[in-house]
């Protein structure tokens, strides 16, 4: 059997503020780097919400004498497609987010040891950085 914990000491008040401030700069630096990541340019021919309507119509007149096997691609296609335009009326507000970390990067990038290179090897850009105050010698 494990043995008993003795009584346990209640936490400071400085203490809790130093838990909740590292959950607040954890939250905005983590919305910050998800935002770089989703907005983040993809490889190839942008897709835009009139091409992908017109797929969606294609698909449509396609189904009509699609074998089974190709109305079954067809099907997942026009989800898929359905999907993708749902996300494309999801805006992120990047500047919102930017604005946000330019109050938390630094203090979040001192107690968590994180260098300048590290930041612009996720994607942050010098400028976001800059403002922060952290600066390629930390």
């Amino acid at each position: 059997m494990a043995a008993k914990r003795g009584p346990k000491t209640p936490m400071s008040n400085e203490h809790k503020a130093a838990l909740a401030k590292g959950r607040v700069e954890g939250r905005v630096v983590r919305e910050y780097l998800e935002g770089l990541r989703a907005t983040k340019p993809k490889r190839g021919r942008k897709r835009t919400a009139e091409t992908v309507t017109t797929r969606l119509e294609t698909i449509d007149t396609e189904l009509e004498s699609a074998s089974p096997l190709d109305e079954l691609l067809l099907v997942q296609e026009r989800r898929d497609l359905r999907s993708e335009l749902e996300s494309m009326s999801d805006t992120i507000d990047m500047e919102r987010l930017a604005a946000e970390f330019v109050t938390v990067a630094k203090s979040y990038s001192r107690s968590k040891q994180i260098s300048y290179q590290s930041w612009r090897d996720v994607g942050v850009e010098a400028s976001v950085l800059k403002a922060a105050g952290i600066s390629k010698g930390d």
